[in-house]
């Protein structure tokens, strides 16, 4: 993009809100707030079907996410003045590795998975939304290298590494209003942590509770989301879009009319036909799912991972 061009119009896509939050999506949101932090203009919209798609995608974070890509290609950088501190390198490795597998095990293996299920499989059959979060489950229990005689050692090494790290962020913030003179990535990945543990686990959460022992984090946390994310915003109305809501039903508009009772008539051999083939559909569909989870392995599912939650493109 050449300084001579016409600015480009970027939109950040998402998974819909949940909890309160503008993205209900954990690696999304610190994303929504970078931007927020920089004051760069944006639209957001909501895709559901295809979460990541768009020029820039943030695949599972890797490489510093699209964060990092936006900083590379000179398109947001908060970065540049705090990039060479060994204290601010060190603060966004624990916020990015420690405070993010933390809520990984809590979302997916520490809790009931009603938050995970809430993001992730809200619009789908219950059946294959369990298929698919069973599948989720056993991939992080991979990635963390749990079973079942050593479950409880590594559980306990997540939020042993997690505490650790709060309390390091709580010394290094103290009573200031970012944790290094103005805002940056680092703020916005904790900004991010914080809000979704604090809105999107239950309140029986370890790391919930954790958290809620440094009181200056949770008040960093309500200062900085009161100011960026519910004051003005520069970014355009959301649009969602989804198959679930792509249709909408009406009332007649005039109140006072009366509905009269239809009398039910014989379906015709079509409309039994149709039934017939949507139940058909269904059992097959459910079919296909069962196959193949037991094709590729029974419990032992494959590493396929949750679709990639962010993506940001520009028109």
């Amino acid at each position: 993009m050449q300084e001579s061009q016409e600015r480009a119009d970027y939109t950040l896509i998402a998974r819909k809100p949940s909890f309160g939050l503008p993205t209900g999506c954990p690696i999304c949101l610190p994303v929504y707030i970078h931007l927020k932090f920089a004051s760069f203009p944006f639209h957001l919209n909501f895709n559901n079907t295809f979460p990541d798609s768009g020029t820039y995608v943030a695949f599972n974070d890797e490489n510093g996410g699209l964060i990092e890509r936006l900083r590379e290609d000179g398109i947001v950088d908060l970065d540049a003045a705090f990039c060479s501190l060994p204290e601010w390198i060190s603060m966004k490795a624990m916020v990015s590795t420690w405070l993010a597998e933390a809520v990984m095990y809590e979302l997916w293996v520490g809790s009931d998975g009603t938050s995970a299920r809430a993001i992730y499989y809200s619009d789908l059959p219950w059946l294959i939304g369990k298929a698919l979060f069973m599948k989720q489950v056993y991939v992080v229990k991979q990635r963390f290298g749990i079973t079942k005689e050593n479950a409880e050692r590594k559980e306990a090494e997540i939020y042993k590494r997690a505490k650790i790290a709060y309390g390091a962020l709580s010394t290094t913030l103290g009573d200031q209003t970012f944790l290094f003179e103005r805002p940056s990535s680092l703020d916005a990945y904790l900004l991010g942590h914080m809000l979704f543990t604090l809105q999107a686990l239950p309140e029986s959460s370890v790391l919930r509770l954790a958290l809620s022992e440094h009181g200056n984090l949770i008040r960093y946390a309500e200062k900085l989301k009161s100011e960026y994310l519910e004051g003005g915003s520069s970014s355009s109305v959301p649009q969602f879009h989804s198959e679930a809501s792509s249709t909408s039903t009406r009332r007649p508009s005039n109140s006072s009319s009366k509905t009269k009772k239809q009398p039910k008539r014989e379906k015709t051999e079509e409309e039994k036909t149709f039934r017939r083939r949507a139940k058909y559909f269904l059992v097959t569909q459910l079919v296909a799912v069962l196959v193949f989870l037991s094709v590729m392995g029974g419990y032992d599912f494959s590493e396929v991972e949750v679709d990639d939650d962010e993506g940001f493109s520009y028109d």
